[in-house]
């Protein structure tokens, strides 16, 4: 058994780095489905005893309601910034009993049941930390860990070996794990021009899928990423083919 730890940025102020191809509107919608699909992902699971979502958005107590979380505001936790905050409230969680924690990104449209299942099975046969790296291992999009095992959080540039090296000095044990579902986040536009190739294989089920996959905006997106990459697309021809067949233009 284990609890979750999702925080979530103001929707309104989400995925800047994407305001070359989405409106704000659009990055909100975009933010909201992905973090959805995060929180579908958990709730669902049988391992899953508590999910929390840290957000100060407007929304997000009703975010949470609809999947059987709680909501924790940054206000509650009277501290600010990512890493303060996220060592706040995991204090907090691990407080209540010994099942241990994941904390993880809300911007993971890919993660799947067996993801959440290969990071609780590894995390209990180590005893020490995970860290769910990025597709570049760079960057860390989740953390699993218990009361023994945590990290200093370093949430932002170079994480990854941060996060190992900040438990590594204290001799507790640290696996870093490479999976689609957890290391691709969407935060460029190459990003999404991933994520909209994974959304024309798997169909669309998942509410990323449901705002991308087959839709108008989901046309018009693959029409500026296009434009975008269009320098570096002739080394890779089938990627805009692919998916631009399974999205109504």
């Amino acid at each position: 058994m284990a609890q979750a730890l999702v925080p979530l940025k103001d929707l309104v102020l989400a995925k800047s780095r994407l305001s070359g191809v989405l409106t704000r509107g659009e990055r909100g919608l975009l933010a909201q489905a992905m973090v959805e699909d995060v929180l579908a992902v958990l709730s669902c699971h049988k391992d899953i005893v508590r999910i929390t979502l840290l957000s100060d958005d407007p929304g997000a107590t009703s975010l949470a309601q609809k999947h059987g979380a709680d909501c924790w505001t940054e206000k509650s936790l009277g501290c600010r910034g990512l890493n303060p905050l996220i060592q706040c409230a995991s204090e907090r969680l691990l407080a209540t009993g010994e099942a241990p924690l994941i904390v993880l990104h809300g911007d993971l449209p890919l993660l799947s049941s067996e993801d959440i299942s290969a990071v609780l099975e590894s995390q209990q046969k180590l005893n020490g930390l995970i860290v769910g790296c990025d597709t570049k291992g760079e960057g860390t999009n989740l953390l699993a860990f218990n009361a023994a095992s945590t990290p200093a959080f370093c949430f932002g540039v170079d994480s990854c070996s941060q996060h190992v090296a900040s438990v590594k000095s204290s001799g507790i044990p640290v696996r870093v794990m490479q999976r689609s579902g957890i290391g691709l986040d969407v935060d460029e536009a190459v990003d999404l021009r991933r994520i909209m190739e994974q959304l024309h294989l798997s169909g669309a089920s998942s509410n990323t899928a449901q705002l991308l996959y087959n839709t108008e905006l989901g046309a018009r997106v693959t029409r500026a990423l296009t434009s975008m990459v269009d320098g570096t697309a002739s080394s890779s021809p089938d990627l805009f083919d692919n998916v631009n067949r399974g999205i109504a233009r």
